[in-house]
């Protein structure tokens, strides 16, 4: 086996950490890939600011920490600030995957513009949810409608009226998380929905959501890439230049 990497995965909230900790650690520790959760901070706040401002100072700081290990982000689509590289270049009616891919390159532009002397170009796995954690619960209609007490005929309607999970879509009230909610007005994201996305598993979840599967494929991969991260020392970085880890 490849040697073990640590990734630090910045998460919107409390949810996302359990998800990330209870769902997604064990799936990627089984390939050599160690994740740690951290909730986005803010001095007596905890969630609920994805300006970017505050991430990108939550990133850098990780990078700096630990030269030997990668970071990574996971924060919802739908509550990203206004000040997000490439938000305002997102089309009405992109795909989930156009939508993703936009965000992240832009993302990525603007965390190497600053941090490229810590590798950032290798060591950043930039992620953004489409259109929110809860579209994921979608996944397998069954389970989703046996936990919420509903037929499964009205989860299945949702899935045909959008296509796919990533593409229902963001508004005030036609969110993943809203249409859960209509559906079970007692749904607590952070006990019931990471429960669900337990049982659900994550290759269900991958199979219906492309772009959740194209961030577990680019974490999965930093251990076929990578030969080991060797520490990073500023002072060789023209010696080193941009080599492969």
């Amino acid at each position: 086996m490849s040697n073990p990497l640590a990734v630090t995965i910045i998460v919107e909230g409390l949810t996302e950490l359990l998800f990330v900790k209870d769902v997604l650690a064990p799936h990627l520790a089984a390939k050599g890939v160690f994740i740690t959760p951290i909730i986005l901070s803010k001095p007596g706040q905890k969630g609920g600011d994805v300006r970017f401002v505050r991430v990108k100072n939550d990133i850098a700081r990780h990078l700096k920490q630990r030269q030997d290990s990668y970071v990574s982000l996971l924060v919802d689509y739908y509550g990203i600030g206004h000040d997000w590289p490439g938000l305002d270049s997102v089309t009405p009616g992109s795909s989930p995957n156009d939508i993703a891919s936009t965000i992240c390159q832009a993302t990525q532009a603007a965390i190497d513009a600053d941090l490229t002397e810590y590798r950032s170009d290798k060591r950043f796995v930039p992620h953004i949810s489409i259109h929110e954690f809860e579209a994921l619960l979608f996944s397998e209609p069954a389970i989703l409608a046996k936990s919420l007490g509903v037929d499964r005929e009205k989860i299945d309607a949702i899935i045909e009226e959008c296509g796919e999970p990533e593409a229902i879509d963001h508004s005030s009230q036609t969110s993943p998380s809203k249409r859960i909610e209509g559906l079970h007005s007692r749904f607590k994201k952070t006990s019931n929905g990471v429960a669900i996305a337990r049982a659900i598993g994550i290759e269900k979840m991958r199979s219906k959501c492309p772009v959740f599967n194209g961030w577990l494929e680019r974490l999965e991969s930093l251990t076929t890439r990578v030969s080991g991260v060797r520490p990073y020392d500023k002072r060789n970085r023209d010696r080193a230049g941009h080599a492969e880890y």
